[in-house]
């Protein structure tokens, strides 16, 4: 039961076409636009859209008959008469699953990127990949049950900390974990019985980034997000995600960065995540892992301390260097640093770490502090199925009956 995941949906543009009739585009249309902005007056929909207002109430009358979302009470917009206010449904959810090399977060994930509930599960060491599923499915059927709410569950969606082929969701190579060729989207589907999609987590942090955060509405950006299990990254290009031929696109914790360097977890030595980690920062900070959740705090309180400022300093040139590699590559419209990497670059002037990029490329180019939150990888999980229901609503509700 575990599903290709969609590469031809655009990040930022919600009409047009995955569907094959002009009923379908506009249930698409309007639902992402719900999913993107949260709850709207129709007048307001009409407005965004395009459609004209008849078309609207149509498509909303659908909506409302999926269950997908609801009407409130009319509001006054203007001088026209009342206007419904349409409302996603918030017992409509994905189960999002992030396994990382300190833990295993799941969540369940509403409209817009609202957690509603979540579950952490600290470990001494990743278990295996069929191992992690057992327990992934353990979590769930709690957070599922307790409390009573009718959940409505269209799905799965597992953030990994690694390379994971987008056909069929096998994990190729995750070191940080241990796992190799690991068929855990299949694994999971078979045990929830339900539709799962896996992906590389960086990638999904860019995706939530993208959708609700500092990249939204930008069409070319590149992003570096710093984890528990290392560096990763992505980037959109005209809006839409870059996959690269098999879905390993974004690699950036593997661009070499130091002479004689560290060895890596892939084999090669002086990769970025192996000179810049958040277990560094920590270690210098005198902080654990369960306490990680101070990192910025310290470092802010520390930033001083000739210690601390020495790894700043270190880690500081090297995100630098890397900033420039992309630029140079890519000529993004923003780079956008998230995670650790974000409280690394916290108060630096962006023309600081941008001088060394060649001067057109640098001319239009903005540098933006991503979110810290560890959440972004529940969210983005969550992403791939919203994106399949965004896509197909009928087929997915009518599945998940």
């Amino acid at each position: 039961m575990s599903t290709a995941i969609r590469r031809d949906q655009n990040l930022h543009r919600t009409v047009g076409g995955v569907a094959e009739d002009i009923r379908d585009r506009n249930l698409s249309s309007l639902l992402g636009r719900l999913h993107r902005d949260g709850a709207l007056s129709r007048a307001e929909l009409t407005r965004r859209s395009g459609l004209n207002r008849s078309t609207v109430g149509a498509v909303i009358g659908d909506l409302v008959a999926l269950g997908l979302v609801s009407e409130g009470p009319a509001v006054v917009t203007g001088a026209g008469r009342p206007s419904g206010v349409v409302v996603p449904d918030p017992s409509t959810v994905a189960v999002a699953i992030n396994p990382e090399v300190d833990g295993l977060a799941v969540g369940l994930v509403g409209f817009g990127g609202r957690i509603v509930r979540r579950v952490r599960l600290p470990w001494a060491a990743p278990p295996s990949a069929s191992e992690t599923v057992r327990i992934a499915a353990a979590v769930v059927a709690g957070l599922t049950s307790e409390g009573g709410d009718p959940w409505r569950v269209l799905g799965a969606g597992i953030a990994v900390p690694g390379q994971v082929r987008l056909e069929d969701g096998l994990v190729r190579d995750a070191t940080h974990l241990g796992w190799r060729d690991a068929p855990i989207a299949a694994e999971l589907a078979e045990a929830l019985g339900m539709p799962v999609f896996a992906a590389n987590a960086a990638v999904l942090a860019l995706r939530a980034e993208a959708t609700f955060g500092v990249g939204r509405d930008v069409d070319d950006l590149f992003y570096i997000i710093g984890g528990a299990s290392g560096i990763g990254g992505g980037a959109v290009l005209d809006g839409r995600l870059a996959f690269g031929a098999d879905g390993h696109a974004g690699e950036v914790g593997h661009i070499f960065v130091a002479d004689n360097g560290v060895r890596c977890h892939c084999g090669a030595a002086g990769c970025f995540e192996t000179e810049v980690s958040r277990d560094g920062l920590l270690e210098v900070l005198g902080l654990s892992a369960e306490d990680a959740g101070l990192l910025g705090e310290r470092l802010r309180e520390s930033a001083e301390v000739p210690e601390v400022a020495a790894v700043l300093e270190h880690y500081r040139t090297i995100v630098r260097r890397v900033v420039r590699t992309v630029v140079n590559l890519g000529n993004p419209r923003a780079v956008v640093l998230g995670g650790f990497l974000a409280e690394v670059v916290d108060g630096v002037p962006p023309e600081e770490l941008v001088d060394d990029v060649v001067r057109a490329s640098r001319d239009r180019l903005t540098l933006l502090r991503g979110s810290s939150d560890p959440d972004l990888l529940l969210v983005g999980a969550a992403e791939l199925v919203f994106a399949e229901l965004i896509a197909a609503p009928q087929r997915v509700v009518a599945a998940a009956r």
